[in-house]
């Protein structure tokens, strides 16, 4: 990026010159209308193929005959359900506008210039971008195989380290960070970081191995933040919130920098409606499992070798240097994946379990793309 020349000059903050936003993909309607397509699907956001829950869209209606009244600005009644389910205290829990705002906020209420934030890498890009706005630096930690290597993570903390990223699902790659890791690396870091664990995919995962950072962590003392959210397993992703568990002292500070109103009244009630469906969530886990291994078979019956174990509900492949080349021209044949180069990974894709016919769409897409090649 090119600094400002002329009258502009000195008015934006230098921090911000190297910075690329984050670039969302097209949504379906406009892939359509530009290339002209009568299907398309979507399988690059990780979003879960099902809506919200019944009982969350009926709240929903009914709240929005309240919009003229701003919402809740405490998040008062989700966040004291909240504090129940998990055990903790009603100061322990923030509410937001999705679980990537309390990443924004949490570096905000902690980061000066020149602090350091240590993240795996590839990873979540707001692990980057949100410190670079605040002129922090962030330390990348290369993956190993795929997985976050908590003892180079540790390896990379030094006196000026205030946050680390502890993904236990790790986007894009997919794979979990197992409870053993993550105690170990808690045993190791010292006092003066603050460890946000990122549970966005806490629903999906089954396996025994996987922790749970409010219960191993937060409710014992460790000074963490563990991360939560209505966008994936619940259907919430498009009315944007979650949440984040930690010391009363970490979530006063987020609260001094957290935007009023950010949580919308929908949002809010749609949440709690949610809360009560273990049953419905367990039948979405199972739906999962299946559309994992289906996407899964898919690929690697045309030659790709997606990274795995997988714990969410997504996969990522290494396509090779053709993959903004065969990104393009899946985007033709009405199917949006993620291509990778914002997550640090300019080789390969990410692709979303969709429902049984997205993926079987995705099949007849991809040998038709090859057919052709």
């Amino acid at each position: 990026m090119t600094p400002v020349e002329g009258p502009g000059r000195g008015l934006i903050r230098p921090a911000l010159d190297g910075l690329v936003p984050y670039e969302p993909g097209k949504p379906v309607e406009t892939v359509q209308r530009e290339l002209g397509l009568e299907r398309v699907v979507k399988l690059a956001s990780n979003e879960g193929p099902f809506g919200p829950f019944p009982e969350a869209i009926e709240a929903i209606q009914q709240a929005l005959a309240e919009g003229n009244r701003y919402p809740d600005g405490g998040c008062y009644r989700l966040r004291h359900l909240l504090a129940e389910r998990h055990g903790v205290a009603f100061e322990e829990i923030v509410v937001a506008a999705g679980a990537d705002a309390v990443i924004g906020y949490v570096c905000q209420a902690l980061l000066d210039p020149d602090d350091e934030v240590v993240t795996p890498w590839p990873s979540f890009p707001s692990y980057v971008i949100d410190p670079l706005k605040l002129a922090a630096s962030p330390v990348r930690v290369d993956l190993a195989d795929g997985r976050v290597d908590v003892d180079a993570l540790l390896a990379a903390v030094s006196e000026r380290t205030k946050i680390v990223f502890v993904p236990t699902v790790n986007n894009p790659t997919g794979t979990m960070t197992p409870r053993d890791d993550l105690r170990r690396f808690l045993q190791g870091v010292p006092e003066h970081v603050l460890t946000v664990v990122d549970e966005a995919y806490f629903e999906y995962v089954e396996d025994p191995a996987f922790p749970d950072a409010i219960e191993d962590a937060v409710k014992s003392g460790r000074h963490v933040l563990a991360l939560r959210t209505f966008s994936k397993i619940y259907g919430l992703a498009g009315l944007r919130i979650g949440y984040g568990v930690g010391p009363a002292h970490v979530i006063a500070a987020i609260r001094k920098v957290q935007r009023a109103f950010d949580v919308t009244t929908p949002a809010q009630e749609a949440a709690i409606a949610s809360l009560d469906g273990p049953a419905e969530l367990a039948r979405r886990r199972s739906v999962n499992r299946e559309s994992m291994g289906a996407l899964e078979a898919v690929l690697r019956d045309r030659g790709f070798d997606p990274i795995g174990p997988a714990a969410g509900n997504f996969l990522f492949v290494d396509v090779g240097a053709d993959a903004a080349a065969l990104n393009d021209a899946l985007l033709r044949h009405g199917v949006i994946v993620r291509p990778m180069g914002s997550f640090g990974a300019p080789s390969a894709l990410r692709i979303t379990a969709g429902t049984p016919e997205e993926i079987a769409f995705l099949a007849e897409q991809l040998d038709a793309v090859f057919s052709t090649a």
